[in-house]
């Protein structure tokens, strides 16, 4: 199933997490239509509580946020299993290459630097979305493999 095809069961939950008001504006700009359903958090905070809730089924995660980074929340999310499949595309000011290596040790999908391209973030949420239900397949045959070999090992 890709976006497309989500589209019509439902809309992708897209979390936006970004502390700076107009580039979640501006995000909510490129992203309006009947095909996202997109909520908001100001805070690495803010966004596990909202990751935790809602289950979206991508993240927009900005990597300067308060109370926790964007790398921090991102290693957060893919140490828990539950979450782990969730794709996370890492959106920054920040293009050293130290942040990009940060980025990928957090274990991101993907990372996007501004100022954005509505065209590069609308190809790169649409390749996200495409990979998400294989993802989570995966990550799901993978906990019960776990689970199995954990029962044999008792």
């Amino acid at each position: 199933m890709d976006a497309r095809t989500q589209t019509a069961a439902r809309p992708a939950r897209i979390l936006i997490a970004e502390d700076t008001p107009q580039a979640a504006e501006l995000l909510e700009a490129y992203l309006c239509g009947p095909e996202y359903d997109l909520d908001f958090a100001c805070d690495g905070v803010e966004t596990l509580e909202k990751v935790a809730a809602q289950r979206p089924d991508l993240i927009l995660l900005d990597v300067m946020m308060p109370r926790l980074s964007g790398f921090e929340v991102c290693k957060r999310l893919r140490a828990n299993p539950a979450t782990r499949a969730i794709p996370i595309l890492m959106i920054t000011a920040l293009d050293q290459p130290l942040d990009v290596e940060r980025a990928v040790e957090a274990e991101t999908d993907d990372f996007l630097s501004k100022p954005i391209s509505k065209a590069e973030l609308l190809h790169r949420v649409h390749s996200l979305l495409k990979i998400r239900p294989e993802a989570g397949s995966l990550d799901r045959l993978l906990t019960y493999i776990e689970g199995v070999e954990n029962q044999e090992g008792q």
